[in-house]
């Protein structure tokens, strides 16, 4: 009887968990999941790369048009350890818990675009309204990105940002910089955000369309 009741209960519990959602990252982050992410952000060492390479997929070479090169997926707790990594001496966890709000935790997805021999800094125009006058080149515009359609998918729904914007990428050296691409940002309200999965859709003006997937359950 009592092995039997233990039995009952045991595959009760795991019904149970079964049915309880799976929880990923969190938010809004306590105190101490804060400084957790300040320590490992003022590592500067392997562990902190080993952290962010789940956060990121970076994609191949297409064949055409420009290349999608990484999509980065960055939650609250992520957030605050590249905010934390990025500062030079004097950022203390303290003073990262006070830059911290909880109440406007964001989740930030980038897309990073760069030029490629199909698809690079300078395009092609006619040199004169006459028919068949020679192309000239002129540079690309520096918001070459709006462009590009970037969308964020969860149970076929396209989820709403509460902002997009774009940056353009140069290559500097000492004498001149060069447009070389750009990255968009998505940012999205943390609390209303999927915590399964979602799937992220790049639609180039030339070229094919990527779509990446996201696992959310083994984010922080």
């Amino acid at each position: 009887m009592v092995v039997g009741f233990r039995f009952s209960v045991s595959l009760s519990i795991s019904a149970l968990l079964l049915c309880l959602p799976l929880f990923a990252f969190q938010t809004p982050l306590s105190d101490t999941a804060v400084r957790e992410a300040y320590f490992l952000g003022q590592r500067h060492d392997q562990s902190v790369s080993d952290f962010f390479a789940k956060y990121a997929k970076t994609l191949p070479l297409p064949e055409y048009g420009p290349s999608i090169s990484t999509i980065r997926f960055l939650t609250p707790f992520a957030q605050v350890v590249s905010l934390s990594g990025n500062q030079t001496g004097g950022y203390s966890a303290q003073q990262a818990e006070r830059d911290h709000r909880a109440d406007a935790e964001t989740i930030s997805v980038s897309v990073d675009i760069s030029f490629t021999d199909s698809y690079g800094p300078f395009i092609a125009v006619p040199t004169s309204s006459r028919s068949g006058s020679p192309a000239g080149l002129t540079p690309r515009s520096s918001d070459f990105w709006q462009d590009f359609e970037v969308a964020v998918i969860s149970d076929s729904k396209i989820l709403a940002p509460q902002d997009t914007s774009g940056n353009p990428v140069y290559n500097c050296s000492e004498y001149h910089c060069s447009l070389n691409g750009a990255t968009i940002t998505l940012t999205f309200a943390a609390a209303n955000f999927p915590s399964d999965s979602v799937s992220v859709k790049v639609i180039p003006p030339e070229g094919d369309e990527v779509n990446v997937d996201f696992d959310l359950t083994s984010f922080r």
